[in-house]
């Protein structure tokens, strides 16, 4: 039996608490709350920071939405379930932080129902969680992927390394032969055992992002930085815009919802450079997050 309600309540309060952490340890800037309302039905609350002491944009957004009929990007692989209608909800974020040696993270949790007439509801949970970092750290990485098998462990030791390899080949980019970032969990279409287990699991993997990604920003935030690693970041915020933008299926599902575009973009950082056919130096810390941090690795 699945409880909608539940789940909705619980996306407002991660929202909440998700924002009050990220806030209170910016400490120079405050979300600022845009709700709206999606005219097929549904609507959210866009939550936007910018020009923080840490981050130097960042979204925290919650959304409930529901239609006739399912977006081809929700039934590409599930045919089955073209006619049916829907109802998605989820809490997704993105913070891009200003100093190029604080990851940039990601994070959502989300529940999707597509119900027809006569026939038994089908239902899913998704999320997961992933860093992008501009240059790599080790103990970060490290403390980032156990926090996530921790996060995983409650419900069986294979969780994780299959949510772990799964974020691994989604958060790839193939124009590029390059992953986005460092990983971490992702899941989808996941109903096992039924749904009070699933449900505990979306749960588990979003009350840890906080435990995963503070401690990063403490203990890199006063790390000095100038323009060479300015200039760095900007070129690999490229390749988050790329892959937002091609392959993600939550920009893809609101965009082909109808759903808010402002809402759905601020995933996007506020400044980005292309540069044709540029390279890292040799031996260089850039180079070496090619080199290192940007292959598979089992970080615990």
């Amino acid at each position: 039996m699945t409880d909608k309600i539940a789940v909705k309540n619980y996306l407002l309060d991660l929202q909440d608490c998700i924002c009050a952490g990220l806030q209170a340890e910016d400490g120079g800037s405050t979300f600022a709350e845009d709700s709206w309302i999606r005219e097929e039905g549904g609507g959210g609350r866009s939550r936007v920071m910018t020009n923080g002491s840490v981050f130097e944009k960042g979204g925290v957004n919650f959304s409930h939405v529901h239609g006739t009929q399912l977006p081809p990007s929700a039934t590409a692989a599930r045919p089955e379930l073209a006619g049916r209608s829907f109802e998605a909800m989820g809490m997704s974020l993105v913070m891009h932080p200003e100093n190029p040696y604080v990851p940039t993270s990601h994070a959502n949790v989300r529940f999707f129902i597509a119900e027809k007439e006569g026939e038994a509801p089908v239902w899913w949970f998704g999320g997961g969680y992933d860093l992008t970092p501009y240059y790599g750290n080790e103990e970060d990485c490290h403390h980032w992927h156990q926090t996530a098998k921790a996060a995983c462990e409650p419900f069986g030791e294979a969780i994780y390394p299959h949510f772990k390899k799964w974020c691994d080949d989604y958060f790839f980019l193939k124009h590029r032969n390059e992953p986005r970032g460092v990983g971490g969990l992702f899941f989808d279409d996941y109903n096992q055992p039924d749904f009070e287990q699933s449900f505990a699991l979306m749960r588990s993997v979003g009350d840890s992002y906080l435990e995963a990604y503070l401690p990063i920003i403490q203990r890199r935030k006063e790390v000095p930085w100038g323009e060479r690693e300015r200039q760095f970041q900007l070129y690999r915020r490229g390749r988050y815009v790329e892959f937002n933008l091609v392959y993600d299926r939550g920009t893809l599902f609101g965009l082909q919802t109808g759903g808010r575009t402002e809402s759905i973009l601020m995933s996007l950082p506020p400044l980005v450079r292309w540069e044709y056919d540029w390279h890292p130096e040799p031996g260089t810390a850039e180079a070496e997050l090619y080199q290192v941090y940007l292959q598979p690795r089992d970080w615990v």
